[in-house]
């Protein structure tokens, strides 16, 4: 049976490259101080929505009743789930999240009903920690071999230019301009003619040093600075919004030439009373652009013959294990076997027959060279790291 649209099956190579993007985002989390936290899937409807039940993100919930009848949804995101998690933490509360999140909304070639998030927040923050959101993130991008640009804005800039315009419905005005990366330029300044803020876009499009008239683009310059401070490069970027009400001060996105859509985002928020910020990357897209190697170093143990064989390839199979090598076995045909290990790019097979039991030697077969050798026991775990 086909899946239910907008959900994926991942498997083979490509859920060993999602494996190994998300073992290099965790072992980043940690290296900044990180700690991992886990929350239900499934909320209280009311919670879910958590004041911001004007948000499209929030229109789109899958909404669902226990036998209770009670009114439930699948979590969207995992920020409304940290007021709860950081009650009575020590602060600055840092902790990581990696899991499923759902929508229902449009599905396209990079769109899905259930994606990955990989999320990192601070609870009780300065400017200097999202400096630091920012400088994880370029690490982050490095090591996946992801060439991107991390642009910057502040809700409260947005906020100002449009009350400098005296645009008076500034909550549906944002999410307007958030669409300008999902929709045409002209699109949605048909969109903002409903709220008589078309010029806006014009706005936008305007130098830099025009920003400087507006009190909350020191903000802007003051995160700058501290990227600076850590050697990375950030842009400046006026017409990003972000579509979630609950943003207040700084906003990012991370975009790459190799994707319409935004692969990480986050910005500052409250949590309680605490000023907070966070950020959060798509595995799925992360994946799709990850220059990485998977170094898959499995090995395919070939018992043929009697107890005798399987006895020593079990055996052998336990000794490899305790070594760190990952090791299966298969039982029987010599041909079938190796035409397994190929179709799996397993790199090495261990032959264990009569013939090498009488000679207390291992045949170790190199799958992309063919060559073959016959080594000792005690000789197999050098020549497998090698």
């Amino acid at each position: 049976m086909e899946n239910v649209k907008g959900f994926r099956d991942f498997s083979g190579e490509e859920a060993l490259k999602r494996e190994k993007v998300r073992e290099i985002i965790i072992k980043d989390f940690k290296l900044y101080g990180f700690e991992p936290a886990e929350t239900p899937v499934i909320e209280q409807e009311e919670f879910v929505k958590s004041g911001n039940a004007n948000d499209e993100a929030i229109s789109d919930i899958f909404k669902l009743k226990d036998k209770g009848e009670r009114n439930l949804a699948l979590r969207y995101e995992f920020t409304f789930q940290l007021s709860r998690l950081a009650k009575n933490k020590k602060l600055p509360y840092k902790r990581y999240q990696i899991g499923e999140v759902f929508r229902d909304e449009p599905v396209s070639s990079n769109r899905f009903r259930q994606f990955t998030q990989a999320d990192a927040d601070i609870v009780g923050i300065s400017v200097k920690d999202e400096a630091e959101l920012l400088t994880m993130a370029s690490r982050i991008l490095k090591e996946l071999g992801i060439d991107a640009e991390i642009k910057i804005n502040n809700r409260k800039l947005v906020n100002e230019i449009l009350d400098s315009e005296k645009i008076k419905d500034k909550d549906n005005v944002i999410k307007e301009i958030d669409k300008l990366d999902k929709l045409t330029e002209e699109e949605v300044k048909k969109n903002l003619k409903k709220y008589k803020a078309e010029k806006i876009l014009a706005i936008f499009k305007k130098p830099e040093k025009y920003f400087e008239r507006f009190e909350s683009f020191k903000e802007i310059k003051e995160l700058e600075k501290y990227c600076n401070f850590y050697n990375i490069k950030v842009s400046f970027q006026p017409s990003l919004a972000r579509g979630l009400s609950y943003y207040n001060s700084s906003i990012f996105e991370i975009k790459s030439s190799d994707m319409k859509e935004t692969i990480a985002a986050g910005g500052s928020y409250m949590i309680k009373e605490f000023q907070s910020s966070g950020i959060s990357f798509g595995i799925e897209r992360m994946s799709q652009l990850a220059k990485i190697k998977i170094d898959e170093k499995r090995i395919l143990i070939i018992a043929i013959g009697s107890d005798k064989e399987d006895k020593e390839a079990m055996k052998i199979s336990e000794k490899l294990r305790n070594a760190g090598i990952p090791c299966m076995i298969i039982y029987g045909r010599p041909s079938k076997a190796l035409e397994y290990a190929n179709t799996l790019g397993i790199p090495k097979a261990l032959f264990i027959g009569s013939e090498e039991l009488k000679k207390k030697k291992i045949k170790i077969k190199d799958m992309k060279t063919g060559k073959e050798e016959l080594v000792s026991e005690g000789e197999i775990e050098k020549k497998l790291k090698d």
